[in-house]
């Protein structure tokens, strides 16, 4: 039988006999008590091994009551600003603040604070001036180095200087929270937890540790772009469970220290975490105002594994979850799904089976488990590797299985397929049966650009593959008698595109006959290798100049090229071709982009109806 759901009142306190928690956590989304949402798994992780432990979800920042009113905790205080980096859920691409947050109840913005690691633990520091605080979760593992902040467009120092907190967990954090908690059970005292994988902490002196590397300092790299890519080149490669190094970071008087990242969880391991008893669904409280948006995408999801081998550059993932993929055992998976099955509002469809990459079900290669992942070396870019492990059986087998079990009308793949990643494999067994049984209708797919410089920046397959896989893709609908279509994702402004890039991305969508619905502008996150070329227009890696499109008129046109069909960007895109020369793309024959401006067409031409017959349809016919 599942237990309630964790404690977040004194009343629910009382109710399980309770005097005083043993760990209070802090986040700021919604308390949603299911596998896809960190603070439960961390909850119901710490609550196996015996700890008795409360939520305060979303709390009010603005005075210190909420903060209070659990009580003060035995061990310490958790606290992070839940899945998606704070000012990320908050403002879009153009720095606008968005009109819902998915994680909040009903879809209601407003209800976290901007930088919300930083405010909550200097607000528990008010409160409980001696308890230990430990922040974690993505925002923490992002900005856990000095960091660019594009919202501010500054460099600000380490997020754990700043929150004044204790410790600073990085990565999924399991591992780590199991390993604290058992120390400061034991009294140890958390100035002296130092030596715990995948965390960081704060000392006045050099670490006593002969493998360590020094990075410029806070001051430097933020004064000094050369410095800033210099630092975030070795954050990069050394971010490897096993051959990483402990990396040391100066801000003013102190030392910023990490340890090297968590070893990967074993396939038991993961199967512990998911077996725990979540309620799977949003807190009771949030029923009046509608329930919380984001479980919606996951309820009926299944994760299989984490971590990704992918490479793209403007991904946190490696710097969260790692490059080692990480397995659930089929039976853990089948077991989940079976429980699902069994909720009343189950309509027989499984909306995911992946991850990061959900055809990335095993780890790439042997030896990523002896020496760990390649330093200088990614698994997929330029080419696959040799090394490269591209058999999808296992996943293959998994899938039959589920759409096998009872109650089951549909398993879909929503989490995404890396072509590049298939087509290597050339299985067409499994192609066959994506198309056949998990597609409805339409597959997302990230080619993300066309052109060869800027996937190079993104460390992404070449356009040449990604059209072999649309070739590959249509025979196969065509041989099943299906009418399925690719939905392609592609961003906008990313380093290294020009106007240029952008045509050639729009001239791309215009011979494939697809107008996307949806464009997203590059956002330069914390902590990704695209951010770190965005602030300083370097490719830390080799140390090559890069162009960005840093002005916001500029961004709206190459946004604008990719959707040139839209009667509303006409002005900008006339703008762009004018600007980059192109103004062969501006006519009435079919490789033009637009038509020109009424005022410069001549009367015959503007009243020829027959001139204007131009395919609209955003599928390739």
């Amino acid at each position: 039988m599942q237990q309630a759901f964790l404690p977040i009142s004194k009343q629910d306190m009382e109710n399980r006999g309770w005097n005083q928690l043993d760990f209070l956590l802090i986040s700021g989304d919604a308390y949603v008590d299911h596998p896809s949402f960190a603070p439960a798994i961390i909850g119901r992780i710490l609550e196996s091994q015996g700890f008795k432990v409360g939520i305060i979800a979303q709390p009010d920042w603005r005075n210190l009551t909420d903060f209070k009113k659990m009580g003060k905790p035995r061990l310490a205080v958790l606290v992070t600003a839940g899945n998606l980096d704070s000012m990320l859920n908050k403002y879009t691409a153009a720095k606008k603040i968005r009109s819902t947050d998915n994680y909040s109840p009903g879809g209601q913005p407003g209800l976290r604070p901007d930088r919300a690691t930083i405010v909550y633990a200097n607000r528990v520091r008010e409160v409980f001036k001696k308890t230990p605080i430990i922040i974690g979760g993505i925002e923490a593992s992002l900005r856990r180095f000095a960091h660019y902040d594009y919202w501010s467009n500054e460099v600000r120092r380490s997020i754990l200087i700043d929150s004044k907190a204790d410790l600073l967990i990085y990565g999924m954090g399991e591992k780590q929270i199991v390993e604290i908690a058992q120390l400061l059970a034991n009294k140890v005292p958390i100035s002296e937890i130092h030596s715990v994988r995948g965390t960081c902490y704060v000392c006045k002196y050099m670490p006593d540790s002969a493998r360590y590397i020094e990075i410029p300092s806070y001051e430097a790299v933020s004064t000094n772009k050369l410095d800033f890519a210099a630092a975030f080149k070795v954050q990069y490669e050394e971010q490897d469970p096993i051959r990483g190094s402990i990396i040391v970071q100066q801000h003013l008087h102190d030392y910023f220290v990490q340890n090297p990242p968590a070893l990967p969880l074993t396939t038991v391991e993961m199967d512990a975490i998911y077996d725990l008893p979540y309620q799977r669904n949003y807190h009771p409280c949030y029923e009046e105002d509608g329930g919380v948006p984001a479980i919606q995408e996951v309820k009926f999801s299944l994760v299989s594994h984490r971590g990704c081998y992918g490479g793209c550059s403007f991904c946190a993932i490696v710097s969260h979850q790692g490059r080692i993929i990480q397995t659930r055992s089929q039976e853990s998976i089948i077991k989940e799904a079976k429980l699902l099955t069994e909720s009343e509002d189950f309509k027989g469809y499984i909306h995911d089976v992946g991850g990061p990459t959900a055809n990335f079900r095993m780890p790439a290669c042997k030896q990523q488990q002896q020496i760990g992942t390649c330093k200088n070396r990614q698994c997929l870019f330029p080419k696959p590797c040799r090394n490269l492990n591209t058999d999808h059986s296992d996943y293959l087998q998994l899938l039959r299985a589920l759409r096998n079990l009872p109650k089951v009308k549909k398993v879909f793949i929503r989490s995404g397929i890396r072509f590049d990643y298939l087509m290597s494999a050339n299985d067409k067994e499994f192609l066959i049966e994506l198309c056949r049984y998990h597609v409805s209708g339409q597959l997302k797919v990230a080619p993300e650009h066309v052109s060869k410089n800027v996937l190079r920046l993104m460390g992404k397959s070449s356009k040449e593959v990604y059209i072999k896989f649309m070739e590959a893709f249509e025979q196969c609908n065509k041989k099943l008698g299906k009418e399925q279509y690719l939905v392609p994702y592609f961003i906008s402004s990313h380093p290294g595109a020009t106007l240029k890039e952008a045509i050639e991305l729009a001239e791309f969508l215009r011979d494939i006959h697809y107008t996307p619905e949806q464009v997203q502008d590059f956002i330069p996150t914390p902590g990704s290798l695209s951010t770190c070329m965005y602030y300083t227009e370097i490719n830390p890696l080799t140390g090559e100049n890069v162009y960005v499109a840093k002005t916001a008129y500029e961004k709206k046109m190459q946004r604008a090229l990719l959707q040139y069909k839209n009667p509303k960007n006409y002005e900008l895109v006339y703008k762009a071709l004018v600007t980059a020369n192109r103004k062969d793309l501006i006519g009435f024959n079919e490789k033009c982009l637009i038509r020109p401006p009424r005022t410069l067409q001549k009367p015959w031409l503007a009243n020829d109806t027959s001139k204007r017959n131009r395919n609209n349809s955003v599928r390739k016919k």
